[in-house]
């Protein structure tokens, strides 16, 4: 997967996968790219963004609730966030569960 096009958006997410690849499992080395453990790493650092991110947004909706904020946008930039990140986790889930039942109907 080549991200070198997403250079010009100012994302810190994408910036961060550009110049640390490992951390997203774009390992050159193949051991450590297919094992068990790298997967589960990935996938539960995605759940803790994920929470990050609806931490963020709550935050967010707190603040501007108590009247703290008046920046709707940053608020509407964490309610994003999260609802983003939340339908990635959702729909990777979605996949997990569908393999795990494919695998548990197959005939040994």
């Amino acid at each position: 997967m080549d991200i070198s096009s997403f250079y010009n958006i100012s994302s810190g997410v994408i910036k961060e996968a550009a110049e640390t690849p490992s951390i997203y499992g774009i390992n050159t080395d193949t051991e450590k790219k297919d094992s068990f453990g790298s997967i589960l790493d990935m996938a539960i650092d995605n759940l803790n963004t994920t929470n990050a991110y609806l931490s963020d947004a709550e935050n967010e909706e707190l603040r501007w609730a108590l009247g703290e904020t008046e920046n709707t946008h940053e608020l509407t930039i964490a309610l994003q966030k999260a609802s983003t990140a939340l339908s990635y986790t959702v729909a990777v889930r979605d996949k997990f569960l569908e393999a795990y039942r494919e695998i548990m109907q197959m005939q040994i």
